[in-house]
């Protein structure tokens, strides 16, 4: 869970709600819309005993939810009726300037004992800044309001995707995932510079970096998880993997029981598409007991490595390994520790680098029903 920052020194919101438009939460919240400056034909009048809104305070905060409190004159609280809260997405510089910007959502809240929770996966997103201030307002017999100043502005962060929210996932990825087909191999894509500074650079090994931005923007492992990301789909006419690859014409090739065997963890990690009719799934291979085995603990659901519908690994009664992928879902298998070159090879492979498929840093696709939660992108 994000830690809210308090206290900015940001000029406050200068003007009221002036119209309720939706009902929210505990009987009181809706959203409305502010214009104009301060009760200018609006039907809400200033009042300047009302206190303001002080020493805010925001916790429990969620992907699409957090609790809200601060500090008020307990001999004015008979007074007020209802609360005005300004929440705002944070600016951000590098967004993208042909995109619609986004609506400010205003709140109005009947007077309930704080702390508050506001909740709406319609305008919260996961893993966002926002701003959020405050008015104290009392309704009047004839509709209209007197109000406070506002409070200071406040900037938090919501939070990722929690394990319940990754688990809905979870169970619609396995509804597309179809039949079970065998492999034996992972392997990994790159340029040739790649293996040439692991060999030279690192000990001939490769070293897990930080998972980038694609797929899901609640996903609690992107840009936080290190691993190194590998394939293992194959070919359902051939039984191989393709030729063709988007990430680089040099592949290492490693034997799967060195990955995947009783000694390592499964764990789902994401469901997204790119606007297409092809869907991927991203898995997380970790060592038991490994650091990235602890980090996925704490927030990703674990698989039963012999029996899911994504990766198995199943012992025969000779002892040998088998191991099967999902058919109709695009496998991203992470392995969360360094890696010798030694335990694999690496060749040129004969096909084209196709990099119109790549995902590095992909948007996942809000609209897409099969791959969507109601708790955010």
């Amino acid at each position: 869970m994000e830690v809210p920052r308090l206290g900015h020194s940001i000029s406050s919101p200068t003007s009221p709600c002036e119209t309720m438009v939706k009902n929210l939460s505990l009987e009181a919240i809706q959203l409305c819309e502010r214009e104009g400056n301060k009760s200018q034909d609006s039907g809400i009048a200033e009042m300047e005993e009302l206190p303001v809104p002080q020493n805010i305070k925001i916790n429990n905060i969620t992907c699409d939810s957090f609790k809200i409190s601060w500090d008020m004159d307990p001999k004015s609280k008979e007074r007020i009726t209802h609360y005005f809260i300004d929440l705002n997405k944070k600016e951000n510089k590098n967004s993208n300037k042909f995109k619609h910007k986004d609506v400010p959502t205003k709140l109005v809240a009947k007077a309930v004992p704080l702390p508050m929770t506001v909740r709406g996966h319609w305008f919260l997103s996961p893993r966002t800044e926002y701003t959020v201030a405050v008015q104290t307002a009392s309704k009047q017999s004839d509709g209209d309001y007197t109000v406070s100043e506002w409070s200071e502005i406040i900037e938090f962060c919501t939070a990722d995707y929690s394990p319940v929210h990754l688990t809905q996932l979870l169970e619609k990825a396995e509804v597309i995932a179809g039949r079970m087909l065998k492999f034996s191999l992972f392997y990994r894509n790159q340029h040739k510079e790649y293996f040439d500074k692991a060999r030279v650079q690192q000990g001939n090994k490769m070293m897990p970096s930080v998972k980038d931005n694609s797929g899901s923007h609640g996903s609690p492992i992107s840009g936080k998880l290190e691993g190194i990301f590998f394939s293992c789909n194959t070919e359902f006419n051939t039984g191989k993997a393709p030729q063709d690859s988007p990430y680089g014409r040099y592949r290492f090739e490693v034997q799967a029981e060195v990955l995947f065997n009783q000694k390592t963890n499964l764990y789902f990690g994401d469901l997204y598409c790119m606007y297409t009719a092809y869907h991927y799934v991203i898995l997380v291979l970790a060592p038991s007991g490994s650091p990235g085995d602890e980090f996925c603990k704490q927030r990703l659901p674990q698989l039963n490595i012999a029996d899911n519908k994504f990766l198995t690994c199943t012992e025969e009664k000779d002892g040998k390994l088998v191991f099967h992928h999902a058919q109709d879902v695009i496998l991203e298998v992470i392995y969360t520790d360094p890696l010798d070159l030694s335990l694999g090879t690496v060749a040129e492979i004969s096909g084209h680098q196709l990099r119109s498929l790549s995902t590095v840093n992909a948007k996942k696709d809000p609209s897409c029903k099969i791959c969507n939660i109601s708790v955010g992108r």
